[in-house]
């Protein structure tokens, strides 16, 4: 598979990467011989990036992805995870509901300062089980997660003093890259105002279908020399599903209005001869600052069925068409989200 480098580093990564928040157990249960199909089938499909975090499974997930990666060569693949929570144990059976079923028995506490983000790629190397990790994403901070007021308080406790860890990280030659992992806009602009990041994890605002980033990121990413890795390239769902009932958009069901641009857009893609989910999957690489897609499944036959999507290549001429059906982001500081 094809590569792309990070930001200005000397990595890169295929143009297809793994996110393994589902082998967590993501709202439903992922048994460890089905995770390692997963990860299994996903490697056959020559994907070498993958990407997993601490929140996942509450630790669970890191321990499948690094089982599975300790056998395979250490020069082969590409590894990130992520900071801003810590794990703590809890009795058993006392893990809050966060969505994940059969997690390890810990909860978790936001801290982004630089103690916090130390101590947490020590206790992910530990569940890991590697001596390597390439890429550090500084995880859901912003607004969306933490409401203005707290995130204030995480934002300035990264500026002060969490930046200084993941500079001495990667300085060091602990990590080769760090930025964010988010799902808002807002906070990266924040951010990268005020300090240089290599790369951001950005899951459902580049897509076929909401081009939120477009305004501000991707012109700000171009200058800075910054890259995106998109997550989140079906929206929750809704464009590999289609506008069918019970659909998700941005984990919410689907409002009328989304419903009926999406529907346009599989008139589109029936046109062509297509999927709609195979355009979702191939147009954030259109643009050169992309470097990867990220896509997450505990189904080998799922993973396999999106890698069918992403060959062959569609041409240019077909995504102008799904234009007028955009939902587009106003820049910054203008008084709508979307129009």
């Amino acid at each position: 598979m094809k590569t792309r480098r990070i930001g200005t580093t000397d990595l890169e990564v295929t143009e297809i990467s793994f996110g393994a928040a589902a082998l967590g157990g993501l709202y439903r249960a992922c048994p460890r011989d089905q995770a390692m199909e997963t990860l299994e089938a996903a490697w056959a499909s020559g994907i070498r990036y993958f990407d997993v975090a601490p929140w996942y499974g509450l630790g669970l997930g890191e321990r499948t992805v690094g089982d599975f990666l300790r056998a395979k060569p250490e020069n082969e693949y590409v590894l990130s995870t992520k900071v801003g929570r810590l794990l703590r144990p809890v009795p058993t059976g006392a893990v809050p509901d966060y969505g994940y079923v059969d997690p390890l028995s810990f909860d978790a506490d936001y801290d982004y300062s630089y103690d916090g983000i130390m101590r947490s790629v020590d206790f992910s190397y530990a569940r890991l089980g590697l001596n390597r990790i390439d890429i550090l994403y500084v995880h859901d901070i912003g607004g969306y997660t933490h409401g203005a007021a707290k995130n204030a308080v995480y934002l300035k406790q990264l500026l002060d003093s969490g930046i200084r860890a993941l500079d001495e990280l990667k300085s060091s030659g602990r990590i080769k890259a760090f930025g964010l992992g988010v799902n808002e806009v807002p906070v990266c602009v924040d951010v990268m105002r005020n300090a240089d990041i290599d790369v951001i994890l950005m899951a459902g605002r580049y897509t076929l279908l909401d081009r939120s980033a477009v305004a501000e990121l991707l012109p700000l990413c171009r200058r800075k020399g910054t890259s995106l890795v998109v997550g989140g390239v079906f929206n929750s769902g809704i464009l590999a599903t289609g506008a069918v009932e019970g659909s998700h958009f941005d984990y919410m069901p689907a409002t009328p209005d989304v419903l009926a641009k999406v529907r346009a857009m599989e008139e589109i893609a029936k046109r062509h001869g297509v999927p709609l989910a195979a355009p979702a999957l191939q147009f954030p690489l259109r643009d050169p600052v992309v470097s990867s897609v990220l896509i997450g499944t505990a189904k080998a036959s799922s993973l396999d069925r999106n890698m069918q999507l992403f060959e062959p290549r569609l041409p240019d001429s077909i995504f102008p068409e799904f234009e007028s059906q955009t939902l587009v982001a106003k820049p910054l500081g203008t008084d709508a989200v979307r129009v």
